[in-house]
């Protein structure tokens, strides 16, 4: 029997509608802050990435899903979602249009990392990229946004952490004072930190491996080497999260994993899911469009893993995967079943959500369906009912049982009460 591929997963109901929830709660909230939906490629040149992203980071040296197309050139799917975005903007000129272009995007990514809780080679991010402005504000509104779509799905209890990288005019001295601590520490790093101590410095600060993390703590803190532009820049976002009331932590190793990020950087993390803490991540990137070949763009963004908001939310139970239904229609015999086809569509016409039985049922065997899907109200009603043109509606919860006309059943009383509860 073929299986879906490792590290891809089949998505069935009812964790789907959870997925349409999270989805729909991102889309609400973007529109509030006055984002329009990008929809970009699946897949991009090789070079987009390969020049974006790093080519040292793991993402583009170890997990990229590379492939040559015909006329022999190199695309790969897409790893991550800025780039894309960024791309987009300058070729389409949407600057033009948008002084600042505030841009969301929902979809899947790949990287071929090892499968694990909450990760996955294919898996669907939610992002969102300012393009235009180097405001520190911009960055405060962002996390602000942020708090109000995990608070509004059911994720109160999470932490912020945030940095500043520096430039490219104050990152130079601290690179110099990186290199020469790792020099001294180089024997008791891992394989992939001696090979990056060389390379590219400011990834061993994102490494993982626990024998690493007391050497990383020990070396040079980019903090100390802020100039004065940078500095005066990470004040003002600070002032601005203070004055919003927002918590956060300072962590001066905080660089995250790609190499197009300049000053602001964050992640916003959660203990409900062990090691695979990282809920949402992203920073500023002034020189990307640059990298790309584009003209001089500002930039601001995030992304958050789909599939790690949706493990929570599963595992804490804060928001139901589906709701049930409203109403559930139980005829009895084959006019009755006829009548209910007509039935059924009149109340979904009027919002109700409704569940017909395509199957001859007993009533108590309808009655029992009808509680597992834990149905608010069933309609009853057989040849006896149809010849009186009367119906039996039983609340569920209660076992409170009416009787109803075909005129009650279409009035705005009735609708309304299956709409809500008795």
């Amino acid at each position: 029997m073929i299986k879906a591929i490792k590290g891809t997963r089949d998505i069935l109901p009812p964790e789907s509608a959870l997925w349409n929830r999270v989805e729909s709660t991102a889309r609400e909230i973007f529109d509030l802050y006055s984002f329009s939906e990008i929809r970009t490629p699946i897949f991009e040149s090789t070079e987009l990435f390969a020049r974006g992203v790093g080519e040292d980071t793991d993402i583009v040296s170890k997990e990229m899903y590379t492939f040559e197309d015909r006329d022999e050139k190199s695309l790969t799917l897409r790893p991550e979602g800025t780039a894309p975005v960024v791309r987009a903007c300058f070729e389409h000129q949407l600057r033009h249009e948008m002084p600042i272009a505030k841009l969301y995007y929902l979809g899947p990514m790949f990287r071929r990392e090892r499968p694990q809780k909450g990760r996955y080679r294919q898996f669907h991010q939610i992002g969102a990229e300012v393009l235009g402005s180097d405001n520190p504000a911009i960055e405060a509104e962002i996390l602000e946004m942020l708090q109000l779509f995990l608070v509004r799905i059911g994720i109160a209890e999470h932490t912020l952490l945030v940095n500043s990288i520096g430039c490219p005019l104050c990152r130079p001295p601290f690179l110099g004072k990186l290199k020469e601590a790792l020099v001294a520490k180089r024997a008791l790093l891992c394989a992939d930190c001696r090979r990056r101590s060389e390379t590219n410095p400011l990834r061993v600060l994102d490494c993982k491996v626990e024998s690493c993390q007391p050497i990383i703590d020990s070396l040079p803190k980019i903090s100390d080497f802020l100039d004065e532009g940078c500095r005066a820049h990470f004040d003002k976002f600070l002032g601005y999260l203070d004055a919003r009331e927002i918590a956060y932590q300072q962590v001066p190793r905080l660089v995250r994993g790609l190499d197009y990020y300049t000053r602001t950087t964050f992640e916003i993390t959660s203990t409900a899911l062990g090691a695979q803490n990282t809920l949402i991540g992203g920073g500023r990137y002034d020189g990307l469009s640059e990298i790309l070949g584009g003209p001089p763009l500002k930039g601001f963004g995030f992304a958050l893993g789909l599939e790690r908001i949706v493990l929570i939310l599963q595992e804490t139970k804060k928001i139901a995967e589906t709701a049930p239904a409203q109403l559930f229609l139980a005829p009895l015999g084959e006019a009755a079943f006829e009548k209910a086809t007509l039935i059924a569509k009149f109340m979904r016409a009027e919002g109700i959500r409704c569940v017909l039985d395509f199957e001859a049922r007993s009533l108590k065997s309808a009655m029992r369906l009808a509680n597992k899907l834990q149905t608010q109200h069933v309609l009853i009603f057989g040849e006896t009912e149809l010849q009186n043109s009367t119906y039996q509606l039983k609340h569920m919860a209660s076992g409170e049982q009416t009787e109803l006309t075909e005129t009650d059943l279409r009035s705005k009383l009735v609708l309304g009460r299956l709409k809500g509860s008795f």
